[in-house]
């Protein structure tokens, strides 16, 4: 919808809410294909987003950065979450926490 882009453009919070939204969607669609392909997948939030910025993107603050940083046309890239990927030690595993089962959880309408 090209009406979008106004929406966008007139309120960066609108944008910034969106964006970040959107960016967990997508972050838990590669862990669903990382899963299908095998691989084990760490998703993890409750970091420092402004050190993990710095490092991996060369900005630390929305409008700050190196010359060398990763841009795109909104601004700075920035993180949201972090999600390590590979092959877990399944020996190592701590049990599974108890859970309610799908029925005493869940009402199929």
């Amino acid at each position: 919808m090209p009406t979008m882009k106004d929406k966008f453009a007139k309120s960066p919070e609108l944008a910034a809410s969106t964006a970040m939204r959107n960016g967990s969607l997508q972050g838990a669609y590669f862990m669903i294909a990382a899963r299908s392909l095998g691989l084990d997948c760490g998703p993890m939030s409750g970091f420092d987003n402004a050190k993990v910025d710095l490092e991996f993107f060369g900005t630390s603050a929305p409008g700050t950065g190196s010359a060398a940083g990763a841009f795109i046309a909104a601004g700075p890239v920035k993180s949201n979450f972090l999600c390590n990927l590979g092959y877990g030690d399944a020996a190592k595993l701590h049990p599974r926490g108890p859970h309610l089962e799908f029925d005493e959880a869940c009402q199929m309408l």
